[in-house]
C-alpha cells in the first residue's frame, strides 16, 4: 500500500539547546504562531549542554494552547516507563490533549550507563520496549479494575493503581529502523517515527511491508499505524539535491513521500525561523493540496469522457443562484452546492477591475441531475475557499488587536509593554506572510491544473477561465502590497492605516473573486467530471 489514507500534519524538530533557553522556547513557539501542528525535541538525558526534555515539553504547552508537543524519541532506558505514563498523562491532561508519545529502545549506551541505565543488547531493547509499551497502555486503562501488574525480563509492576487516564487517546510512536523494532511496530504502536537521513533508497517501502505484515499477523490494520518522518534539508533557489532548492521542489518530493511512501506527517528539522516560516506557509499547504487532489483524483470512478458540447453563439447568461441560509447537503439529484453570494459590501475605495465585464459560462441544463460524488469536487471548491474567508477574517481581528494593544497572555507575562508591541507586530507579519503564500499556492495549482482541463473539456468556458486566470495575477499584485504594507508598518508607528487599507483592498478583490469563481465553476466542476 502506497498511501494510508492519513491526514497531513507538519511539525518542527527543535533542538532543546540549554545556552540559550528563552531562544528554544521562542523557536517552539513560532512554530504554534506560523501554523504547524507538532512541535518535538530530541531526549538525550546524558547530554549536560541540553535541556532536559521533559522539562521543556512541559513549559512549552503552558506556552501554547494548539501545537501538540512529544519527544522525539524518548530515551527509554533512562525512564522507567511506570513513571513516564504519569508523566505523559499528566501533560496531557494540563495541555488539553496535546500530547504524543515518542519511544525509543536505546541507543549511546556508554552514556546511558555512565547515568545509571542498563546496557542492553539490540535484543533486549526490543523486548524491553515491549514490556514497556504494555505497562504505559495499562496504566493510562483507568477504567479496567485491578491493579497493573507486568512481570516482565526488564519491567515488573504488580499491583500499581491505574491512572489517570490521558485527555485523549495518546499515541505511541516508535523509532525503528531494524527489522525486529519494525515488527514490533505493526504489532503494538501508532506509529513509526524514522529520521530520512538515517534512511537509505528503498528503506521507507521495506519498512512498511514489514510492518503492514506484522500489523496484520496481529490482528490489526496496516491504516493503523501512521507513518512520520523526520526531514530536514535547506532552502535555495536553484535545486542541489532531495529537499535542497526552492519551496516548490520539496512541495513535490514531500507529496511523492505521501502518496508513493505512505509518510503522513513530516517534522522540520531545524532552528532557523525562516525555514519554519517557508515550511509552513508555503510547503505545508501546498501538499496538502496536492495531495488531497490525487487522492480526490484515485477515487473517482471510471467514466467515458463526456462528448464535446456543441458551441452556441451566444450563450444565455448564468441566472444568480439563490441565497440560501445554509450550505446544502450533498445528496444526488439537483445541483444542490450553493455558492457563496457577493455581499457587495466594499471596504476600499479603491478598484482593481471592473467587475460588470466579467463573461459568464454556459447555463446549467435545469433538467439534468448530478451524483454525489459529482457535486462533492463543486463543494471541495467552497470549502477550500471558506478556509481563506476565514483566515482573511483573523488578519482583520489580528490588526485592531494590534491597534488596541492586545496581546496574548504568554507574552504579556515575559515582556514588558514596548517589547510586547514589537512582538505583536511581528506575529501579525508572519501571519499575513502565511496567508499570502497559501493564497498564491491555491491559485497557482487552479493556473496550472484545474484551468486547463476545464477549459479543454467545456471550451464555451474558456472566457470565463482567462478572466480568473487574470484576476489571480491581479490578486497577486495586490498581495504585494500588503507586504509593502508589512515592511512599512514595521519600520513605522504611523504604519497601521496604510496595513489597514492594503487589507482592506486585499479583502475587497479576494472576496469578490472567490464568489465570481464559484458562481461559474461549482456547476460546471460536477458536470464535467473534474475531480
Amino acid at each position: 500500500m502506497s498511501d494510508y489514507g492519513h491526514d497531513l500534519v507538519f511539525g518542527s524538530f527543535v533542538t532543546p539547546s540549554g545556552d540559550n533557553p528563552d531562544r528554544t522556547v521562542g523557536v517552539a513557539v513560532l512554530a504554534e504562531q506560523v501554523g504547524l501542528d507538532l512541535v518535538t525535541f530530541q531526549d538525550h538525558p546524558y547530554q549536560p549542554a541540553f535541556l532536559d526534555t521533559w522539562t521543556l515539553l512541559s513549559f512549552v504547552a503552558a506556552r501554547t494552547s494548539r501545537v501538540h508537543v512529544a519527544a522525539n524519541v524518548t530515551n527509554l532506558p533512562l525512564r522507567p516507563p511506570a513513571v513516564l505514563a504519569r508523566s505523559v498523562a499528566s501533560l496531557d491532561l494540563l495541555s488539553g490533549g496535546r500530547v504524543s508519545l515518542g519511544l525509543g529502545a536505546g541507543a549511546f549506551w556508554d552514556a546511558i550507563e555512565a547515568m545509571g541505565g542498563r546496557r542492553l543488547t539490540p535484543g533486549q531493547g526490543v523486548r524491553a520496549l515491549e514490556e514497556a509499551i504494555e505497562v504505559i497502555r495499562q496504566l493510562w486503562d483507568a477504567e479496567t479494575r485491578g491493579g497493573v501488574r507486568v512481570d516482565g525480563e526488564f519491567y515488573q509492576v504488580m499491583g500499581a493503581k491505574r491512572g489517570p487516564a490521558p485527555a485523549h487517546a495518546v499515541p505511541i510512536w516508535l523509532g525503528a529502523y531494524k527489522p525486529r523494532m519494525l515488527q514490533l511496530t505493526g504489532r503494538r504502536a501508532d506509529g513509526w517515527l524514522p529520521s530520512l537521513g538515517y534512511l537509505q533508497p528503498g528503506d521507507l517501502a521495506k519498512g512498511n511491508a514489514i510492518i503492514d505484515d506484522a500489523a496484520q499477523q496481529a490482528g490489526r490494520s496496516p491504516q493503523d499505524v501512521r507513518r512520520l518522518l523526520n526531514i530536514s534539508g535547506q532552502f535555495s533557489a536553484v535545486g542541489s539535491g532531495t529537499l535542497n532548492g526552492p519551496a516548490d521542489q520539496w512541495v513535490q518530493e514531500l507529496a511523492e513521500l505521501a502518496l508513493g511512501e505512505g509518510v503522513s506527517t513530516f517534522i522540520l528539522g531545524s532552528d532557523d525561523p525562516d525555514d519554519l516560516r517557508r515550511f509552513a506557509g508555503e510547503v505545508a499547504p501546498a501538499v496538502r493540496e496536492l495531495v488531497a487532489a490525487e487522492r480526490d483524483r484515485a477515487a473517482a470512478p471510471e467514466s467515458t469522457p463526456a462528448p464535446e458540447p456543441e458551441l452556441e453563439p451566444e450563450p444565455e447568461p448564468v441566472a444568480a443562484p439563490p441565497v440560501r441560509p445554509s450550505r446544502a447537503t450533498v445528496t444526488g439529484g439537483a445541483f444542490a452546492v450553493v455558492p457563496t453570494p457577493d455581499d457587495g459590501v466594499r471596504r476600499s475605495d479603491q478598484q482593481v477591475w471592473d467587475e460588470s465585464a466579467r463573461p459568464t459560462g454556459p447555463t446549467p441544463d435545469p433538467d439534468r441531475t448530478y451524483t454525489p460524488h459529482e457535486q462533492a469536487t463543486g463543494a471541495h471548491l467552497v470549502q477550500i475557499h471558506d478556509g481563506l474567508r476565514a483566515e482573511l477574517a483573523q488578519i482583520h481581528d489580528l490588526i485592531e488587536q494590534v491597534a488596541a494593544g492586545e496581546i496574548d497572555a504568554g507574552a504579556a507575562r515575559s515582556h514588558i509593554n514596548t517589547m510586547t508591541m514589537r512582538q505583536n507586530r511581528w506575529t501579525l507579519g508572519v501571519y499575513c506572510e502565511s496567508y499570502c503564500r497559501i493564497v498564491t499556492t491555491h491559485h497557482t495549482i487552479e493556473d496550472q491544473s484545474l484551468f486547463p482541463r476545464l477549459r479543454s473539456r467545456d471550451p464555451r468556458l474558456g472566457p470565463v477561465v482567462d478572466r480568473l486566470e487574470q484576476e489571480h495575477h491581479v490578486i497577486h499584485d495586490v498581495l504585494e502590497g500588503v507586504d509593502q504594507a508589512l515592511v512599512a508598518y514595521v519600520g513605522s508607528p504611523d504604519g497601521l492605516t496604510e496595513l489597514r487599507a492594503a487589507v482592506d483592498l486585499l479583502t475587497d478583490a479576494l472576496l469578490s473573486h472567490l464568489s465570481y469563481e464559484e458562481r461559474e465553476l461549482v456547476e460546471p466542476l460536477a458536470r464535467l467530471g473534474i475531480a
